[in-house]
């Protein structure tokens, strides 16, 4: 059955992110006093809004993170991005297909400058035009349901008929709360990982179209 929506989320669906800001995060938290390595980092903070990992980051180090930390952890990210970041492997591929059949938009736990600046960076920004959906948007972050939820009603499609595009535990969670179907893209996160959070999972993104039209 063809899906009424397919909500990606960005970072790691869409962008080839999740290495560089994990990278930059990691370092970062070393600095200020909580060693801590890219896998650490990918493990405890993938998926999550930014206030989110704050939160977690504070509960471990027993005390506030330094003023301007989220300041520098952003500038550090964009600069990256707009030197490194490209597309995630077969999407752009994948795009052109659905573009012609489904409809689409993005839901991310990201902030709404960071989600367009990725999607402006890879050349896909103009693909999802103001379709686009933040954290920002609504009251709880993934794993909640909410911000799926608030883009199935701004698009104006029931969440039975969406299909959501994930890769990490907590957005896997988010959507099946939610009541959407999840397509889990296994590439940081093992498929038993998003397997067990309720995803049917695959790890080429050229599998998608077919992925979307198969039940």
């Amino acid at each position: 059955m063809t899906p009424g929506l397919v909500i990606f989320d960005c970072d790691g669906v869409l962008v080839d992110s999740e290495p560089l800001a994990n990278a930059v995060l990691a370092d970062l938290l070393t600095e200020i006093g909580l060693p801590t390595t890219v896998p650490e980092s990918i493990t405890r903070y993938m998926g999550r809004s930014m206030p989110a990992c704050v939160g977690l980051i504070e509960e471990t180090l027993g005390r506030p993170v330094p003023p301007g930390f989220l300041t520098t952890y952003h500038d550090r990210v964009f600069d990256v991005f707009d030197r490194e970041l490209v597309p995630v492997r077969n999407v752009v591929e994948a795009l052109d297909a659905l573009d012609r059949t489904l409809n689409t938009c993005v839901a991310s736990s990201g902030s709404h400058e960071r989600i367009r600046r990725s999607l402006g960076a890879t050349g896909l920004l103009q693909r999802f035009g103001d379709r686009i959906f933040s954290a920002e948007d609504v009251s709880r972050p993934k794993p909640w349901p909410d911000l799926f939820l608030h883009a199935a009603a701004s698009m104006g499609v029931p969440p039975d008929a969406c299909v959501v595009i994930e890769d990490s535990p907590a957005g896997v969670a988010a959507a099946v709360a939610a009541g959407m179907r999840v397509l889990g893209y296994a590439d940081l996160v093992a498929s038993d990982v998003l397997e067990a959070a309720g995803a049917e999972v695959f790890t080429d993104m050229a599998d998608l179209p077919s992925l979307l039209t198969a039940r």
